[in-house]
């Protein structure tokens, strides 16, 4: 996975009203858990803009009052109307230990599918892996080009080393689907003539009993 640095600083107090006021400032409260000891700090608000919009999934090197911790985000709050950031979890990584994180899905490749008339669905854009965060790559990427017309990538049908898939087995990440233009555009002339014929014969049975 990539890897990106943050600075923070140690929280002098926890509380709502400490909380409070260092939003105030422009700073959000954050935990760093995992390790020996959770470590309450905060982190400028401007510098999650890096992790946050962002598809892919960062280690993060944390560095608060001169130490340094290395992490992934596990956890963020957003306000309900403003959405900004109100606080933050951080997992600590601990060498030789599994993280469980979320992996951001890449699609490569033509499906025969589509070719053929079928429409591509992604279902799912990040799947749940445990792994050793220097194992982990950047993005899990899924090749379609055998993917014909109802056709589909599983859970289950991914395999790579080092990393277990936490997902239902069964779940679709990706499938071909039969597209519904054509089949709607058919109904609608199937009722069409219908409706034309139907018309016909209510217009020639009036004209027969007016004779």
């Amino acid at each position: 996975m990539k890897t990106v640095s943050m600075s923070g600083a140690l929280r002098a107090h926890v509380g709502k009203k400490d909380a409070k006021g260092h939003r105030k400032e422009g700073k959000v409260p954050c935990v760093l858990y995992g390790g020996d000891e959770q470590i309450h700090f905060t982190l400028d608000e401007k510098a999650f803009i890096k992790i946050l919009f962002t598809p892919e999934v960062y280690i993060i090197n944390i560095s608060i009052d001169g130490k340094e911790h290395r992490a992934v985000l596990q956890d963020i709050q957003y306000h309900p109307v403003t959405d900004k950031v109100l606080h933050a979890d951080f997992l600590q990584l601990v060498p030789g230990k599994p993280v469980k994180t979320a992996l951001p899905v890449t699609i490569e490749g033509n499906a025969p599918g589509v070719m053929q008339g079928g429409k591509l669905v992604q279902k799912i854009r990040k799947l749940k892996v445990l792994g050793i965060a220097d194992d982990l790559p950047d993005n899990l990427v899924l090749n379609i080009d055998n993917l014909n017309i109802g056709d589909s990538i599983k859970v289950k049908d991914i395999k790579m080393e080092n990393i277990k898939f936490l997902d239902n087995p069964n779940a679709q990440v990706v499938t071909v689907k039969t597209a519904r233009g054509a089949g709607a555009e058919e109904v609608e002339e199937e009722a069409a003539g219908a409706a034309e014929e139907t018309a016909a014969e209510g217009a020639e049975t009036k004209k027969e009993g007016e004779e």
